[in-house]
């Protein structure tokens, strides 16, 4: 009885887990565009085929001479490509490294955000005589 409760959650999840790759890729799209990437539509027949071509969501680099140009294609949500110069490719990788350590920073913010908690509260970690996690001193948790 129980089992059959779990198998109504996983249609759930997975169209969650769906619609969070899909923003995932809108969002990453969005910063695309603000680091000075141009949408390029796959709007004729020619240019879908190019388009399936390539692979999805990933960096290619194109070099003509010394010009130096960064290909997305994205087939699944906005059926494009997003084409930039060697500056646009910087500047989005410059983005994404202070948007890492922004996260890091707002993270190791929040671990520290409550110092009044009790960590008495859940237990010895370990140390001495009586701590540890078996039956007595000479538990498990004392490397026996």
């Amino acid at each position: 009885m129980k089992r059959s409760r779990y198998w109504l959650f996983l249609p759930v999840l997975a169209v969650s887990g769906c619609m969070s790759a899909q923003q995932e890729i809108t969002q990453k799209e969005d910063h695309l565009a603000a680091a000075g990437f141009i949408l390029k539509p796959a709007n004729t027949p020619e240019r879908a085929a190019m388009l399936t071509r390539l692979p999805a969501h990933r960096f290619l680099r194109r070099d003509k001479g010394d010009l130096v140009t960064y290909v997305y294609a994205d087939p699944t949500v906005c059926d494009c490509l997003y084409v930039g110069s060697q500056q646009a490719y910087a500047t989005y990788r410059a983005n994404q490294q202070a948007q890492y350590l922004a996260d890091e920073n707002r993270m190791t913010a929040e671990s520290y955000e409550d110092s009044s908690w009790n960590w008495g509260m859940w237990g010895p970690w370990g140390g001495g005589p009586g701590y540890g996690y078996g039956p007595g001193w000479w538990g498990p948790g004392m490397g026996w």
